[in-house]
């Protein structure tokens, strides 16, 4: 008799330090959790301050650029427009009126006149007179390309 008690109250021992064990064990995974959770709004307030520092960077790069475009030209403030290698009509007609060569509408469409005013630059810069805005033809036509900002 005096054996079972003894094995039952080393069990009741037993269990209950179990389930002390259980609760320590739980409570240690709560602070890791915790700690984990503080370590990932930390990291992003970092990354919403990076983002903040990259778009002043872009917005300061993109001032800079406008400003790298702009130039101060025979006493007018103008801006570059952006010219692929291969203009379009409207580039031509808006280069040619530029230089001084044409006075027509600018439609986009190479008619008689535009092709006059091209004939009419290419002799006056020494080119090739064809009538078409070639390779050469449009490397000196268009600095011509500026727009006059008031």
């Amino acid at each position: 008799m005096f054996k079972r008690v003894m094995v039952l109250l080393v069990g009741v021992v037993f269990a209950f330090s179990l389930t002390g064990c259980a609760t320590s064990q739980k409570k240690s995974a709560e602070l890791e959790i915790q700690g984990l959770k503080n370590q990932v709004s930390a990291l992003e307030s970092q990354v919403q301050t990076k983002d903040q520092e990259i778009s002043s960077l872009k917005d300061s790069l993109s001032k800079s650029q406008e400003e790298k475009d702009s130039q101060n030209f025979a006493g007018r403030k103008t801006v570059l427009l952006k010219v692929k290698s291969r203009p379009n009509n409207k580039q031509i007609q808006i280069a040619l009126s530029n230089a001084g060569y044409y006075s027509g509408v600018i439609d986009g469409k190479i008619g008689k006149q535009t092709r006059s005013s091209i004939r009419a630059f290419q002799k006056d810069n020494g080119l090739p007179v064809d009538g078409q805005v070639g390779k050469k033809t449009w490397e000196a036509l268009r600095k011509h390309l500026v727009q006059k900002v008031k």
